[in-house]
């Protein structure tokens, strides 16, 4: 079983006094990325997930980032979230779950999804002492939290991610962002043993 390109798309804009979000998003792509968020840092990992999921993505963010970046960074979890959700469609002849486990230097990271319906978000092993750090003069290390919590709510997935361990808060959060894509693109890949079925003994998702 494959889906038919351009079928499994999400296209979502959210503007409100603090920013203005596009995403484009097409879950049967080729990882193909065009990311402006006006902060180079989040730009980066946005690239990542999008390359790793093989997902095509574009996302257009701006915001009130003289003040911080939370806002801009948040919101935007929060339209990609949407436009995943929107994506999924019925979710008829997908896998559903997915996982895995990035190496990146001396960290390592997994992230475990369930494309459920059900918003959940559990993190562990963030090292504390990054808490009040800031990758690249821009994106404080906190907001991965608010990234993968909106996420997850905002798509209506069961999302785990874990730090095994790692020193360096940079490789810290490329390799979670990355577990993450993998995770996503196993679990919304087409399974032909479930072609046509909701991948539930419910029978919906």
């Amino acid at each position: 079983m494959t889906f038919q390109p351009g079928t499994r798309v999400g296209r979502v804009e959210r503007t409100t006094k603090e920013s203005s979000v596009l995403v484009e998003l097409d879950l049967d792509g080729t990882g193909q990325v065009e990311i402006d968020t006006t902060v180079p840092f989040f730009d980066h990992m946005l690239t990542a997930l999008g390359t790793h999921a093989a997902f095509d993505l574009k996302v257009k963010s701006a915001g009130d980032i003289h003040i911080d970046a939370h806002h801009t960074v948040e919101d935007t979890a929060i339209v990609l979230g949407q436009a995943l959700r929107q994506a999924l469609g019925d979710k008829k002849g997908i896998r559903r779950f997915g996982d895995a486990w990035i190496p990146m230097d001396e960290t390592l990271a997994h992230a475990a999804v369930d494309v459920s319906g059900r918003s959940y978000c559990v993190m562990t092993g963030e090292p504390e002492q990054f808490n009040s750090f800031t990758i690249g003069g821009n994106y404080p290390f906190v907001l991965n939290r608010h990234v993968f919590e909106s996420l997850a709510f905002h798509s209506q997935i069961n999302l785990h991610t874990r730090v095994i361990h790692g020193r360096d808060p940079h490789h810290i959060a490329e390799a979670q962002y990355k577990a993450i894509a993998r995770a996503l693109r196993a679990a919304v890949e087409p399974d032909p043993r479930f072609a046509g079925v909701v991948p539930s003994t419910k029978g919906a998702l």
